[in-house]
């Protein structure tokens, strides 16, 4: 009887949690997808690679006019494995043996091979595919042109908007630089605060107008790659390694605390312009808090999930800023990891 009991008690109990679960899915269920009807694409119900789109032959020529000196900066920052990381992500590298492997041959060659965990496609210099990023819907969750997850996700990989698609493409076209920082006369713009839209650390369309009159450039157009010197990724310099350990930890501390960006004014006026992608020096690209603290990355629906506009993180933009280069030929390709959600990125720019 007392074991009926039992039974009976957690039947109940998983009757509850079942209840509270469906009820707690329901309340958070965000259907501005479906309502607004963000499917399909401009590029197609078929579509999996979203703004790369934009990049067309002759957006690629046009692009080599700005090579004026034939100088070539990589923008990626170094894989290590006390670089500061959010939500407790990991890198770790190690080479095991030393060396791996020796071989009989006459001439005694010797080899060395690492091995590396890691969240590889969402750590250091990162660029976001298309299937990094979703809305959860009362139809399940939604992500770029109409495909939902629990259709094409599985645990060895996604079967559709896999970075490996927009890896057999790549971007080759004009990248432009928005200091904004040196727009606004700052070394860096502060963390926001989350209590006004007029946050000083929130990007706005007359900052990103403001910079591009400043830097005596031509306007964003469609098929750019728009990247945002905020200063804020100063934390994480080049003089990184030459740091003491409490130092770079107070340095990691506020660099993931919060970060300055493009509000979502901001983004939804970019997404107007048909830009390829859009990147920063920080590890989320849009302000966090952003406008409205109650949507954390909104900009990162607005661009991937709603216009398969893509996102490249953590970049370095010192060289250029040095050289007061503002608009440059702008080269990357993610790794095709097939099913991946990301890559790892060290793009390359030309000028």
């Amino acid at each position: 009887m007392k074991i009926a009991n039992h039974f009976k008690f957690i039947i109940i109990f998983v009757v509850i949690l079942s209840i509270i679960y469906s009820f707690s899915s329901a309340s958070i269920a965000d259907d501005i997808p479906l309502k607004q009807r963000w499917n399909p694409s401009v590029f197609g119900k078929n579509d999996e690679v979203g703004s790369v789109n934009w990049i067309t032959n002759q957006k690629v020529l046009e692009s080599l006019k700005l090579v004026k000196k034939g100088k070539v900066v990589t923008l990626g920052k170094i894989y290590q494995s006390d670089a500061p990381v959010m939500f407790q992500r990991n890198w770790k590298l190690i080479i095991p043996g030393l060396p791996t492997q020796k071989l009989s041959g006459e001439n005694s060659l010797v080899a060395n091979v690492e091995y590396v965990t890691a969240e590889l496609a969402q750590i250091g210099t990162q660029f976001d595919g298309l299937g990094h990023i979703g809305v959860n819907t009362s139809k399940g969750d939604y992500f770029y042109n109409g495909n939902f997850l629990e259709d094409f996700g599985t645990s060895y990989g996604l079967n559709k908007l896999g970075v490996e698609k927009i890896g057999e493409l790549g971007y080759v076209t004009r990248g432009v630089l928005l200091d904004i920082a040196g727009y606004r006369r700052v070394e860096r713009l502060p963390i926001p605060q989350g209590k006004s839209k007029n946050d000083p650390g929130i990007i706005t369309i007359s900052d990103i107008k403001g910079a591009i009159k400043k830097q005596k450039i031509a306007p964003i157009k469609q098929g750019d790659v728009v990247i945002f010197h905020t200063g804020h990724g100063k934390y994480w310099g080049k003089d990184w390694d030459s740091l003491s350990p409490e130092q770079k930890a107070k340095n990691a501390q506020i660099f993931n605390s919060g970060e300055p960006g493009p509000g979502i004014t901001s983004c939804r006026y970019l997404s107007s312009l048909k830009i390829a992608m859009v990147g920063s020096d920080t590890s989320g690209t849009e302000a966090q808090p952003g406008e409205d603290p109650n949507r954390p990355y909104d900009c990162h629906i607005e661009w991937m999930v709603k216009h398969g506009i893509t996102n490249i993180e953590n970049l370095d933009v010192s060289q250029l800023l040095e050289d007061q280069v503002y608009e440059f030929m702008f080269v990357f390709a993610p790794l095709k990891m097939k099913g991946a959600t990301g890559s790892p990125a060290n793009p390359v720019v030309i000028y």
